[in-house]
């Protein structure tokens, strides 16, 4: 690097870039989060005016999702450049090159490597306080969520409190009018449908009850493994029937935790249909179980369209399903929901790298 020719253009150079300075700061205090690219634009054309050569060069700002340019730069002479740390991890860099064939006259100022690190830090700053800031909005939108299910776990174990006994009811007097019309053929069949809609209907109640986490559990320490297995080799007949292949991943012949058995097989048993149901013929679904510190992990991974981000809140609502109507309650999800919840773990649903989508269960030992 070379030194400015005259003590007046040294000072020019200075005024350049204090105001440089003061307008990024001023761009940053002033920043939209919503529209980071707009002022990431105003901190290269505020940077390009306050260097040297500003009619020769281009700033250019590349952090994660976002590049932004400030011309077009076709071939560089000289170039400076420096890292954008966020929280103290480097997540982006920005950059000055002057485009010129003339390397002789057209050079970078060592006070401006000096602006061009300051305005790294500060182009940093922002970026800490735009996650900050997503990450409060996360928290309280799974605060607001962990609420409602909260709510709906009170409505809904109301609810199947008010229906079980009613059902028992109907059901144990069709049961007895059955015996007495066995004659009656058309009789015998309508009351056979009776019989049937209210054993459904209590197992829906029984799903209500899973969901609000009032059916007595008995904890006891349990290997996942074999539950695992079991569990798999009972479906494996539907996977033929619907063509679907599968794969069980679990490298570990143990996996102690504290859980109720019938509880457990049924979260293994829900979302394995559910990844069935929504598996295209001849793809895969992958089940993997292992552990980390003092948690076993779950993971069911299926090929099918995946979940629509803006649906993610809702799936584990009760009665929320995007199964065609008569093909599904929508209990399910919310069912393994509530009896993760009571064994104090949590469960999450994201998409696949390729497609489909991934449910991780994490269950404390």
């Amino acid at each position: 690097m070379k030194s400015a020719v005259t003590t007046k253009e040294q000072l020019r150079e200075r005024i350049k870039e204090l105001t440089c300075l003061y307008e990024v700061s001023t761009i940053i205090v002033q920043a939209d989060y919503d529209y980071i690219e707009d002022s990431l634009k105003a901190i290269a054309f505020s940077l390009k005016k306050a260097l040297q050569f500003p009619e020769k060069v281009e700033v250019y700002i590349n952090i994660p999702g976002l590049k932004v340019l400030s011309g077009t730069i076709k071939k560089t002479t000289c170039s400076i450049w420096s890292d954008i740390p966020v929280f103290n991890i480097i997540k982006g860099k920005i950059s000055a090159h002057i485009v010129s064939k003339d390397t002789s006259e057209h050079y970078f100022l060592e006070e401006e490597q000096a602006l061009i690190d300051n305005i790294s830090l500060k182009i940093g700053s922002l970026l800490e306080r735009i996650e900050i800031k997503n990450n409060a909005l996360l928290l309280k939108r799974q605060m607001e969520r962990a609420d409602r299910l909260a709510v709906l776990g009170e409505l809904t174990a109301g609810i199947a409190h008010e229906l079980n006994t009613p059902l028992a009811n109907i059901l144990g007097f069709a049961e007895l009018l059955a015996s007495d019309f066995k004659a009656n053929t058309a009789a015998s069949e309508d009351l056979n449908k009776i019989i049937q809609n209210a054993i459904f209907s209590r197992e829906v109640v029984k799903k209500l009850m899973f969901f609000s986490c009032e059916m007595p559990q008995e904890m006891t320490m349990v290997n996942l493994v074999p539950n695992i297995k079991s569990a798999i080799n009972l479906l494996d007949a539907t996977f033929r029937k619907q063509q679907v292949k599968y794969i069980v991943k679990i490298e570990e012949e143990e996996l102690w935790l504290r859980a109720d058995t019938v509880q457990l097989t049924q979260i293994i048993f829900n979302l394995t249909m559910n990844a069935i149901y929504f598996s295209p013929k001849d793809s895969l679904v992958m089940i993997e179980a292992f552990q980390i510190n003092n948690e076993i992990i779950l993971k069911i991974t299926d090929q099918g369209p995946g979940i629509p981000e803006n649906l993610h809140d809702k799936l584990f609502q009760p009665f929320f399903t995007t199964k065609p109507t008569g093909e599904g309650s929508g209990l399910g999800l919310s069912v393994v929901h509530g009896i993760v919840s009571s064994h104090k773990g949590s469960i999450t649903a994201k998409s696949n790298n390729k497609k489909g989508t991934i449910f991780e269960v994490r269950l404390p030992k």
